[in-house]
């Protein structure tokens, strides 16, 4: 019994020795994964700031649209149109040269000549946009041939930028009729100034 301590004693203390190491390599493991998980938070957590930033600046930008160009993003949005959910710039039908007629829908070929010139600019550009067509008319007459009548004249300029070769399913028309005003009625150059298609440019 006696001679065979001394190698006992060593076997303990290796032992010991064994599990000090596996606890240190065990402990050395766990600091690691827990430097991924924490490099992994702090990745997540400049991604969330990123976006909330992205986000503020979209409201931002929101709030300097007039309600009729935020509501045209809003239902392009909605229909999926959009890559990147920005208005670009838009386009008014409403100068002396190309203003409609009352109950007209016909455009002038002044008008004619700023639609292809803006075409040219869509195609120039080379951008993947979408375009709202808004037609809008005097108060004039009942809402309902309000309502129809700047349906028609919204038609009227996709018709026409179709003809130009702009894609059909890349333009929406709506009418506004006379609900959005940006003259007063009471005038003939004001109703003049609301008979008129506004086309919203959104990417």
């Amino acid at each position: 019994m006696q001679k065979s301590m001394p190698f006992a004693i060593p076997a303990t203390v290796l032992a010991v020795v064994a599990l000090s190491l596996g606890g240190c390599a065990t402990k050395g493991f766990v600091r690691q994964q827990v430097g991924v998980e924490d490099g992994k938070l702090h990745a997540t957590d400049t991604q969330v700031a990123a976006q909330g930033s992205t986000l503020q600046t979209h409201e931002a930008h929101l709030g300097q649209l007039d309600q009729n160009t935020r509501e045209a993003l809003e239902r392009a949005e909605a229909a999926g149109k959009l890559a990147e959910g920005k208005f670009l710039y838009s386009m008014v039908l409403s100068d002396d040269s190309v203003k409609f007629p009352v109950d007209g829908t016909q455009l002038s070929t002044e008008a004619q000549t700023r639609l292809m010139d803006f075409v040219q600019k869509l195609k120039t550009d080379n951008k993947n946009v979408y375009l709202e067509i808004q037609g809008h008319t005097d108060n004039i007459g009942p809402k309902s041939l309000n309502e129809r009548l700047g349906e028609e004249r919204a038609d009227a300029v996709r018709l026409f930028m179709n003809q130009q070769g702009v894609a059909l399913n890349r333009m929406a028309t709506i009418s506004y009729g006379d609900s959005s005003p940006v003259a007063s009625n009471k005038s003939r150059d004001g109703r003049a100034q609301n008979r008129r298609v506004v086309v919203i440019v959104l990417s």
